[in-house]
């Protein structure tokens, strides 16, 4: 009887192992995910999903930088490089705020002013009524400006201020004030008061006496050039602008 007793004892208690350690092994294999694959040698490997290298930006249990934060790196170090968040990192990009990519858009200003100065001042702060009124580049004065297009200009006395209000495309500088010469070349460059002249009631600036004695060889001509760039000159990518300072491409 007492032999059949511990048979019976230490059966019930091989079968209780063995369930215990079934259950433990359960345990450990109902999440594969819970071990953490990317911490393996392999990171994108299974078992947490098929193939959760397909695509950087996917939903990737490897936790990949482009799905918490488009933004931040390494998607968006350089949003013109090669970004894996888009197939065009220039086009719907959340970083479009901060993409140089959206340099390439845009326009130089419709009036020139000089960026050396930065005072925004057209013709230099000269008289554009002056050329009309006196024959010659007059200074404007300070006390005496009108905000038109973007631009600050300035006025040698209260009636040339006043004619200018009332009608400032008389008297404005052809092609913003851009050099005539340039634009006739299908180019942007600043200009200077002293190189001026009025053909056919219109005021045409140019980049340098050197530059205004070119143009005045052909003006017909020159005119008829500048006339069919301008103003879509300004949202012309790549177009080089000369100034003062060196020639840059815009």
């Amino acid at each position: 009887m007492k032999i059949k007793f511990f048979t019976t004892l230490a059966l019930a208690s091989m079968l209780s192992l063995g369930s215990g350690c079934s259950l433990a092994d359960s345990q450990n294999t109902s999440n594969p995910c819970a071990a953490n694959p990317c911490a393996s040698v392999n990171p994108c490997a299974s078992p947490c999903a098929a193939n959760p290298c397909a695509s950087p930006c996917a939903a990737n249990p490897c936790a990949s930088p482009c799905a918490a934060n488009p933004c931040a790196s390494p998607c968006a170090a350089n949003p013109c490089a090669s970004n894996p968040c888009a197939a065009n990192p220039c086009a719907g990009n959340p970083c479009a705020a901060s993409n140089p990519c959206a340099a390439a858009s845009a326009t130089a200003p419709a009036i020139y002013t000089d960026p050396e100065a930065g005072d925004n001042l057209a013709i230099r702060g000269y008289d554009p009524v002056a050329y009309f009124v006196e024959g010659k580049p007059v200074e404007g004065e300070s006390s005496l400006q009108y905000q038109w297009n973007g631009a600050t200009w300035q006025f040698a006395n209260e009636a040339n201020l006043a004619q200018f209000t009332a009608n400032p495309e008389a008297f404005a500088p052809q092609y913003g004030g851009y050099c005539a010469k340039a634009l006739s070349d299908n180019n942007l460059a600043s200009s200077i008061p002293e190189a001026w002249k009025i053909v056919d009631g219109k005021l045409y600036l140019n980049y340098s006496m050197e530059a205004q004695e070119e143009w005045l060889q052909d003006v017909p001509g020159k005119i008829a050039k500048g006339d069919e760039f301008w103003p879509g000159i300004l949202e012309t990518a790549g177009v080089i602008y000369y100034d003062t300072v060196g020639a840059v491409q815009l």
